[in-house]
C-alpha cells in the first residue's frame, strides 16, 4: 500500500504534490485557468501576460456552481476583472475604474432611488451634485486661466445645398485654441438688423470616431442645418488641429479642457450671432460626446447661461460605465456626493426634453430596463415622465450610424420645430478634411 501511495504521489505534477496549507495551496495560474475552462466549458482570454504567475488557495477560489463567482475570486487576487463575451468566452483585463458589471449598475440605481422620494429631496441632491461636479472638475479655476473675450478667427463661408459651413477658432488658454465648424441654414438674404427668423442652436461635442471630419458627423450637422438649426462641433483635445498644440489626448486635462470648449463656444454663439433663438438651445453628441453633452448641460445653467432646452446623448448613458477615456472621467466627477453615475448626472436635466439613444452592442444595452425607468422616475417628480425618451436599437453596435442619426432628426424636429422634410443626407456635401480646418490662424 505504501508503495502504491508513493507511486501515485510521484506521478502527480509538482503543484499537485504541494497542495497543503504550508504552501498556501498554490497552483500555477495557467493550470487553474485550464481547470476553469474544462469544468465550466468556457474559454478565458487574458489581456496581459500570465507567464510564471502562481495563485494561492487556488482550488478554494473555484465555486462549482458559478463560473463568474470563480472568476471574481481569481481576479480579485491580481486586481483584475472579467467580462463576458459571445460564445462562452470571458475576457480577463486589468481593473478599470470607469467600468463595472451590469449588476453593479443595478445596485447603484437601487441605491440612488432610496436617496430621494420627492421633487424636493431630488432637487436638494441635484443642487449638491451640480456644485460638487463643478468643484471636482476644476472648471472655475480653468476658466479663470482662459483668455478673456478672445477675438474669433472665422474662415471662409462655404455654401452648400440648403446650408453653409464656416470654420471658427477661439483662443481658449494662451496659445491653445478650440477649433470648430459652424453649420447654418442658408438664407438667400439677410435683413439689415436681424434675420427674418431665428434658429435653434445645437452644440455638438465630438466622440472618438476618430475625428469630427468624418462623413457621418458632416452628414448629421449638415442635415440639422438644412432642417433649420445652427450647429457647431469642435475638435477633441489632442485630435485634429488640437493635436498640433496640446499633443496627447488621453490626459486628465482633456476632461476640463473639453468642457470649457463647449462653454466658450456656447458663449460666443449666444453673444455674437444674431440668428440664434436663445429659448431653443440643444446639445447632441455620441459616445464621449454623449458624456460632454450631459456635462455641458449641467454646467451651462450653473454659470448663469441661458438654459439648455433639449439634449440627445447617444450610445453613452449607462449606470455601470463612466466613459473609458480621461477626457470623460479624468477628473473625479463620478465621486461627487458619495458616488454618482451618468444617469444621475443626466437626470439633473429634468424635466426638459431628453432623447437617450442606445443599442444592444455596447454598455447601453441595459437602458430600456434599467436607466430609462430611473430617468422616468426623476421626470415623474415634475409630472413629465414622457419628456425623457429612449430609442433602443438592439441589433446595432457602438456607432453614430444612420438609424441613430434619424432618431436625432426626429427628436429635434419635434422639440425645436425643425423641418423634417429637409432631412436628406444625400444632399449634404462631404468636405475634405482641410476644408474644415482653420488655416493660417
Amino acid at each position: 500500500m505504501k508503495k502504491l501511495w508513493l507511486l501515485l504521489v510521484l506521478g502527480m505534477p509538482v503543484w499537485a504534490q504541494a497542495q497543503t496549507y504550508d504552501t498556501h495551496y498554490a497552483r500555477p495560474l495557467h493550470n487553474v485557468a485550464q481547470e476553469v475552462e474544462r469544468q465550466f466549458h468556457v474559454k478565458l482570454r487574458f489581456d496581459m501576460d500570465t507567464t510564471g504567475l502562481t495563485l494561492p488557495y487556488a482550488d478554494f477560489r473555484i465555486r462549482p456552481y458559478s463560473v463568474e463567482e470563480t472568476l471574481t475570486n481569481i481576479c480579485r487576487y491580481y486586481d483584475w476583472n472579467w467580462w463576458p463575451r459571445k460564445n462562452n468566452l470571458y475576457r480577463i483585463s486589468r481593473f478599470e475604474y470607469y467600468r463595472r458589471h451590469e449588476n453593479e449598475g443595478r445596485e447603484m440605481i437601487a441605491w440612488l432611488n432610496k436617496l430621494y422620494n420627492s421633487k424636493e429631496e431630488w432637487e436638494h441632491r441635484r443642487g449638491q451634485l451640480i456644485s460638487e461636479v463643478r468643484q471636482r472638475l476644476g472648471i472655475d479655476a480653468f476658466l479663470d486661466s482662459c483668455v478673456a473675450d478672445p477675438k474669433p478667427i472665422l474662415g471662409k463661408m462655404h455654401r452648400h445645398n440648403g446650408y453653409t459651413t464656416q470654420n471658427i477658432c477661439l483662443e481658449l488658454t494662451p496659445g491653445q485654441h478650440v477649433f470648430g465648424t459652424i453649420y447654418a441654414p442658408y438664407r438667400s438674404h439677410k435683413p439689415h438688423k436681424a434675420y427674418s427668423s431665428l434658429s435653434p442652436l445645437i452644440i455638438c461635442p465630438d466622440g472618438h470616431w476618430p475625428s469630427r471630419y468624418r462623413d457621418d458627423e458632416q452628414q448629421r450637422l449638415g442635415t440639422l442645418a438644412r432642417m433649420g438649426a445652427v450647429c457647431v462641433d469642435f475638435d477633441l483635445y489632442g485630435y485634429g488641429q488640437s493635436k498640433e498644440e496640446v499633443g496627447e489626448h488621453a490626459v486628465a486635462r482633456a476632461h476640463v479642457f473639453q468642457a470649457a470648449c463647449g462653454l466658450k463656444l456656447l458663449d460666443y454663439m449666444l453673444r455674437y450671432r444674431r440668428d440664434i433663438d436663445i429659448t431653443r438651445i440643444g446639445v447632441c453628441g455620441g459616445s464621449g460626446g454623449g458624456t460632454h453633452t450631459i456635462l455641458l448641460a449641467l454646467l451651462a445653467e450653473s454659470f448663469g447661461m441661458p438654459r439648455i432646452a433639449a439634449i440627445a446623448p447617444v450610445v453613452h448613458v449607462a449606470s455601470h460605465f463612466d466613459g473609458g477615456c480621461p477626457c470623460e472621467s479624468g477628473m473625479p466627477v463620478q465621486l461627487a456626493c458619495g458616488g454618482t453615475c451618468e444617469p444621475e448626472l443626466a437626470a439633473t436635466f429634468a424635466p426638459r426634453p431628453m432623447l437617450v439613444v442606445s443599442d444592444g452592442g455596447d454598455w447601453t444595452s441595459t437602458v430600456p430596463e434599467l436607466e430609462l425607468p430611473y430617468l422616468q422616475r426623476i421626470y415623474s417628480f415634475y409630472d413629465n415622465a414622457d419628456r425623457v425618451e429612449n430609442v433602443h436599437l438592439p441589433d446595432e453596435r457602438h456607432d453614430f450610424g444612420p438609424s441613430k442619426r434619424q432618431a436625432v432628426y426626429d427628436f429635434f424636429a419635434r422639440v425645436f420645430g425643425l423641418d423634417r422634410s429637409k432631412a436628406n443626407e444625400d444632399l449634404v456635401t462631404i468636405q475634405p478634411e482641410d476644408d474644415l480646418k482653420t488655416l493660417h490662424f
